[in-house]
């Protein structure tokens, strides 16, 4: 095993452990269920990592479901937050292309998160609608649109704070649409 997988490997753990941790434990509670940061993290995956951060989102997030007691939502979590991790890396490149200026770098990054967190905000309202009927989808969908603007919001922070740290910068480069600019 070279370096670069190795290095891979290990992105992955840490950010599948940050998104477990963020899923699990920071949470604010709702009258109809509660708002947690797992999002944020799955948004960060994505953009420190592209497309492979969806593997860390992906499994850190289902990892909570299953050992928080949802382990039903666990296979939705696993496809909805990998989803919303490949559209906000997909989006930000694309967004990145007609936002040249980097100090609108945030700007990208908010676009690609809001969409992101439709993806989410949806998915979630399909499978709550089928496993509760419609009524049920509709009770969590307020919850769901606060958890996506909460995320979205905290993860586009959150990154533009992270991106001014010189380590933390030349580690996880800013996603480029030029890949040569990257390595």
């Amino acid at each position: 095993m070279n370096n670069k997988t190795l290095k891979i490997i290990t992105y992955l753990a840490v950010f599948c452990a940050l998104c477990f941790v963020s899923t699990l434990f920071i949470i604010i509670p709702l009258p109809n269920g509660y708002v947690n940061a797992g999002d944020i993290l799955v948004l960060t995956c994505a953009w420190c990592l592209g497309p492979i951060g969806a593997i860390a989102a992906s499994l850190g997030s289902a990892l909570a479901d299953v050992l928080s007691g949802y382990v039903i939502y666990a296979p939705v979590t696993f496809v909805v937050k990998g989803l919303v991790a490949l559209t906000a890396y997909f989006l930000y490149v694309l967004t990145k292309k007609t936002i040249k200026n980097d100090k609108f770098d945030f700007v990208a990054r908010l676009i690609s998160a809001i969409i992101g967190e439709v993806i989410m905000v949806f998915g979630y309202f399909l499978f709550e609608s089928i496993l509760y009927g419609f009524e049920g989808g509709m009770l969590a969908l307020l919850g769901n649109c606060l958890q996506g603007t909460f995320c979205a919001i905290g993860a586009t922070l959150l990154i533009s704070a992270l991106y001014n740290i010189k380590p933390i910068k030349s580690t996880f480069k800013k996603l480029t649409v030029n890949k040569e600019e990257n390595e």
